[in-house]
């Protein structure tokens, strides 16, 4: 029954899985991962799609108007890169390219954070703009892209790069 069975190329870090099955777990994980972002960013972007047909939409200035643009235009290219990994898998499924795909969906993701992170500073930036015409809010909301850009980013490439075996 051993004799049977296919070799299996035992990957660096101890874990005892074909390519197929690294794959197809990363697969999983990947889909976890965008489920968050993508309900933030499909719930943000439908708020902010019917904030133009508001009454107070048709007061703001000029600058105000052209930020919130900006700001929908890039909610609605992080939802398409957040939601093309599901479309990518479709495409492709069945056609044994599950690690290419997985590598591919990886960047897509990478690419909606990037842009999510884009919106949501757009946003606060708009928002702040809008209740308050005080000289702190591009310094505020400046704090804000930092602190995101410590949690996303930051954060866990200085994890990786200090945690990362040599092996």
């Amino acid at each position: 029954m051993e004799a049977d069975r296919k070799p299996r190329k035992e990957l660096r870090h101890g874990r005892n899985e074909t390519e197929e099955e690294r794959a197809d777990r990363r697969w999983t994980e990947l889909i976890q991962e965008i489920r968050v972002a993508q309900t933030g960013v499909q719930v943000l972007l439908g708020f902010l799609l019917t904030v133009a047909f508001t009454p107070h939409f048709q007061s703001l200035h000029q600058t105000d108007r052209t930020i919130y643009l900006v700001t929908v235009v890039l909610g609605s290219l992080a939802t398409g890169a957040l939601i093309g990994p599901v479309a990518f898998h479709r495409i492709v499924s069945g056609r044994h390219m599950k690690p290419r795909a997985v590598v591919w969906a990886s960047r897509l993701t990478l690419v909606g954070l990037v842009l999510l992170l884009a919106t949501l500073t757009s946003a606060l930036f708009l928002v702040l703009r809008v209740v308050t015409d005080n000289a702190y809010v591009p310094w505020l909301v400046a704090g804000v892209l930092a602190w995101y850009l410590v949690c996303w980013f930051a954060l866990p490439l200085w994890i990786r790069l200090r945690f990362t075996s040599e092996d």
